[in-house]
């Protein structure tokens, strides 16, 4: 890889500075932050329609969640078993600011959310100009893989994880008498959906980074398979960073499919390390 980026000016292409580097770096940066607050200024919009059907869903009884489980679980002839009780508990805010402050952050969460691909896309074209012909082959369709990991983890946390954290906490008592009602702050239900759906997002990059540690030769399918005890005791502390819950299940819930990505990583390396081999006794 080379050192130093390269720029074409003029058909040519001639080495840029430390300046010239930090001043392409600013522009980037510039795109990125327009396109987040364009997409935040959109969700600003139609705040209210975003707030009632995307941020509240999973405290909805209606929200396809609670339905799809609960149909499953009287397909399989176990009634309503299995079926999720939605969350009972009204939001409250506890200081004027509040709800204006809250919706300012979900704007600029889900603008980050919706630019993602974009955001990715800067950092690319970035990176792109150090690195050999060879190098841009071997990353192609790397923005789409990036954006599909990250937006299917984001919909397992929100599609599953959130509902199922926010049901069991909010139903959990503590006692026999029933005294105590759960009245959870508005700040407090959009940190823990946050941390649920862009922890989830983030975590489900383990096989791109599986990816990329294996292309620059610094893992191999051996040293994942010999790491991986280690590697699941990791996988169970991101679990319980991205579960706001304390519950087992919960935490199981994101342990197994970030368990079988890294199982997956292990079989994208093997990949990767006999093609390594092939090429090295072709030369």
């Amino acid at each position: 890889m080379a050192l130093s980026f390269l720029s074409k000016r003029s058909g040519e292409k001639t080495e840029m500075s430390f300046i010239d580097h930090l001043e392409e770096l600013r522009w980037h940066l510039m795109r990125m932050v327009i396109a987040v607050l364009t997409m935040a200024m959109l969700i600003f919009a139609f705040q209210d329609e975003v707030f009632d059907k995307v941020i509240l869903g999973p405290l909805s009884k209606d929200f396809v969640s609670y339905i799809a489980l609960c149909n499953f679980s009287n397909w399989i002839g176990m009634g309503n078993a299995i079926c999720m009780p939605p969350p009972n508990v009204n939001l409250q805010a506890t200081a004027f600011g509040t709800q204006f402050i809250s919706s300012i952050s979900i704007a600029f969460i889900g603008g980050f959310i919706a630019a993602f691909p974009y955001l990715f896309w800067e950092v690319w074209r970035f990176i792109k100009p150090a690195l050999s012909d060879k190098e841009r082959k071997s990353a192609r369709g790397a923005i789409f893989w990036v954006s599909l990991f990250f937006f299917s983890g984001a919909g397992f946390g929100y599609f599953i994880l959130a509902p199922f954290t926010f049901s069991f906490l909010s139903n959990f008592t503590l006692g026999t008498q029933h005294i105590i009602k759960t009245i959870p702050t508005l700040d407090d239900y959009i940190d823990n959906l946050t941390n649920v759906t862009l922890g989830a997002g983030l975590a489900f990059q383990l096989p791109v980074v599986s990816y990329v540690l294996s292309k620059i030769g610094l893992i191999t399918p051996k040293f994942l398979r010999t790491y991986r005890k280690f590697a699941v005791v990791a996988i169970l502390v991101v679990a319980a960073i991205i579960t706001p819950s304390p519950d087992w299940m919960s935490q199981m819930i994101v342990f197994l499919p970030l368990f079988f990505l890294y199982e997956l990583g292990i079989l994208i390396s093997a990949r990767i390390y006999k093609q390594k081999q092939k090429e090295e006794n072709w030369d």
